[in-house]
């Protein structure tokens, strides 16, 4: 039968109705742990997580559970750590892209400015740290860790590459801190809390790190496919802003190899002007008729099937199917 799991099809029913009624205690929880008698942090807290969202590392952290005894102490805690970590790297992601909506909405610093939106990411950082404390010492190192990693990540992607640096492997580097960390993190704890067998975390950590690159350059392809109205963002943002993607690192290497009209065109485009709207949707335009598209769907997917095989170290069982459609679906996602 199909399953109800949000956006994973066909999955083990049992196993789909423990995870989803899992999941609504830890959107209880998520709202229970924002909760404040701050007139302003009540909203601008809130803000994105009324906006919704897939919920994707909740899931994994419960997938992972499923491994060993998913009711056991700190599971439920642990997805919701790793959701709150999230959304506060997203209210700092925002103002650092001068990303005008996330979620459908408007994002926190459009409606608050910078300030309020970097200052809330702040706050809900420190109810993450709070809720680590109470999971145990191993759950703050790792958590510590991970906010390590998600703060290099942005670093180095906003310093960009040194002339001695490979683009492609910064970039790679640049998506495993910012996106997949905190993936590995939510398998890890995930597999470690339900007292899964003895490697299983490694497994998962090792698998998050890698579905979290394929789930980023998956992004990539969606920054430029989709439009606002499906995707909640605007298309091509990170052009507008100079963030380096997969596509356009490809096109500038094709463009400095090959010297072709189009790759030069599109280099030109991307180093201009993109305020305007109109010049903004004329590259994305560009961009989606360019074969970089493709190839760096193909390299998302092949990047997914290396996190397949990870997960061929995990006994055969529903579990495992499951994850191996969660890993499906983030890859082919249309939003």
């Amino acid at each position: 039968m199909p399953s109800t799991l949000p956006g994973v099809p066909d999955i083990d029913e049992s196993l789909a109705t423990s995870i989803v009624e899992r999941l609504a205690e830890i959107e209880s929880r998520l709202r229970d742990s924002v909760a404040t008698s701050d007139d302003m942090v009540r909203w601008t807290g809130r803000h994105l997580m009324d906006a919704g969202g897939k919920r994707v590392r909740p899931m994994l952290v419960l997938l992972a559970a499923s491994l060993g005894d998913v009711e056991a102490d700190g599971v439920v805690e642990a997805a919701v750590l790793v959701e709150l970590t999230h959304l506060a790297s997203l209210y700092h992601d925002d103002v650092m892209d001068s990303a005008p909506t996330r979620r459908g909405t408007d994002s926190a610093h459009a409606l608050w400015g910078n300030n309020v939106a970097i200052l809330t990411g702040d706050f809900l950082f420190a109810r993450a740290s709070a809720l680590s404390a109470r999971i145990g010492v191993d759950a703050v190192r790792q958590h510590s860790e991970t906010f390590e990693r998600l703060c290099l990540g942005q670093l180095h992607e906003t310093v960009g590459p040194t002339v001695e640096d490979d683009p492609f492997e910064h970039y790679i580097s640049v998506l495993s801190d910012k996106t997949a960390s905190l993936l590995a993190l939510a398998g890890d704890l995930g597999a470690s809390l339900s007292g899964a067998p003895e490697g299983t975390a490694s497994v998962m950590r090792r698998y998050g790190e890698k579905i979290g690159v394929a789930f980023q350059l998956a992004d990539d392809v969606l920054d430029l496919e989709s439009d606002a109205h499906t995707s909640g963002k605007t298309p091509g943002i990170d052009l507008r802003e100079g963030v380096p993607t997969m596509p356009t690192l490809l096109v500038r290497r094709r463009a400095q190899e090959q010297q072709d009209a189009r790759s030069l065109e599109i280099v030109r485009r991307l180093d201009g002007d993109l305020g305007e709207d109109a010049s903004l949707a004329e590259l994305v335009a560009l961009l989606r008729a360019d074969p970089a598209l493709e190839e760096t769907r193909e390299l998302a997917l092949r990047t997914s099937d290396e996190a397949v095989e990870i997960l061929s170290e995990l006994p055969e069982g529903p579990v495992r199917e499951a994850l191996i459609a969660f890993t499906t679906t983030l890859v082919q996602r249309s939003r």
